[in-house]
């Protein structure tokens, strides 16, 4: 038993050390999700995100050589949206997991274009921490 609980606590420990040294973006410009995605970040041990607005900021940033390990991308955004900088982002040939979050699902087509131009998941807002947590996993594995 005391041997069971310590496996436990050591993969716990393991995997709070794991997500500590993730880098997170968050794209998105709604100022209320950017804030509510960074507490749920530091909920989950990231400590390391980065918030934009647009998708044109993303790839700012990744030209001027940031790189991150998880992108949350929203899907409607000024400037240039999710479908776009997505697609940008993967024809420079950006690698890390991109999460596509977004509240307007109501158009089956559009959610489809955003898949398709390069994510690795979809997810509907708001996330919670159980979901965040699942889609770290998924980093991870």
């Amino acid at each position: 038993m005391e041997d069971e609980r310590r496996d436990k606590d050591k993969h716990a420990t393991e995997s709070d050390n794991s997500r500590t040294q993730l880098k997170v973006l968050i794209v998105d410009d709604d100022k209320v999700v950017r804030l509510t995605h960074k507490m749920l970040l530091d909920r989950v041990g990231v400590k390391d995100h980065v918030a934009v607005e647009n998708g044109k900021e993303a790839v700012e940033l990744h030209n001027n050589g940031q790189s991150f390990d998880l992108i949350l991308m929203d899907k409607d955004m000024p400037v240039m949206n999710g479908i776009e900088a997505t697609r940008t982002l993967r024809s420079m040939g950006v690698s890390c997991k991109i999460i596509g979050v977004s509240t307007s699902t109501s158009n089956k087509i559009y959610v489809q274009e955003f898949v398709e131009a390069g994510l690795d998941d979809f997810y509907t807002k708001p996330l919670t921490v159980q979901i965040l947590g699942e889609i770290l996993e998924k980093i991870k594995s």
